[in-house]
């Protein structure tokens, strides 16, 4: 505590000393480590300043993870929120990777949604849950915390006049419900995936606003 008021406003324990005084590691011949914003270090305290430089290796962030969920002093789903408020964020994105492969599995039922996921992973993108009850409806892709509602449309299964006003139906009830709908055909997935990419991670991004829009 002396060593992190020493350095000032911003300063925290940080590296080994913080991972020993979680558990993580022994205290043995320990040296002090403390990150803070452009300050000067004291003696006797190694001192990082903050700034956009990678201390851990993806396979040494893996084993972090693992150990600390044995402690149980990780929240999963708390770490999993914290990626998807901040996707922009340095860093976070090795993090999203890991914790994306301690799902469980997302339910696929067709070509069209297996197509989609993988879009999502090369586009880093949250993954979403696939064949969920929102507003009395199943929808095909859903981000709560977003209220983001994608609707896979392959022609086989949207063509003709009972589809068109079933899905109209459908986009009503959950803009009234105060959801967002957007609506991505199987061509546009595979002919214009950056546009499409880019319409998501805005709508993912943005307020919710309850808006509504189509591609």
């Amino acid at each position: 505590m002396a060593a992190v008021l020493a350095c000032g406003p911003g300063a925290l324990l940080s590296h080994r000393s913080a991972a020993a005084l979680w558990g993580f590691q022994s205290t043995a011949a320990m040296r002090i480590d403390v990150s803070a914003p452009g300050r000067r270090g004291r003696p006797g305290i190694v001192l990082h300043r903050v700034g956009s430089v990678r201390l851990v290796s993806p396979d040494q962030l893996r084993r972090a993870l693992e150990q600390a969920e044995r402690l149980q002093l990780l929240d999963m789903r708390a770490a999993q929120a914290l990626c998807e408020r901040s996707p922009r964020r340095q860093g976070l994105r090795a993090l999203s990777t890991l914790l994306a492969d301690d799902r469980e599995p997302l339910e696929v039922r067709s070509e069209l949604e297996r197509r989609f996921v993988g879009f999502c992973q090369e586009a880093d993108l949250p993954l979403p849950a696939l064949n969920t009850m929102v507003a009395g409806h199943e929808v095909d892709a859903f981000w709560p915390r977003q209220r983001l509602v994608v609707e896979l449309d392959g022609y086989k299964f949207h063509r003709g006049r009972g589809a068109f006003e079933r899905d109209r139906v459908r986009d009503l009830d959950l803009h009234v419900a105060g959801y967002r709908v957007l609506r991505i055909t199987s061509r546009r997935l595979d002919r214009e995936r950056a546009a499409v990419a880019a319409a998501v991670r805005s709508l993912l991004a943005a307020q919710s606003d309850g808006s509504r829009r189509e591609l």
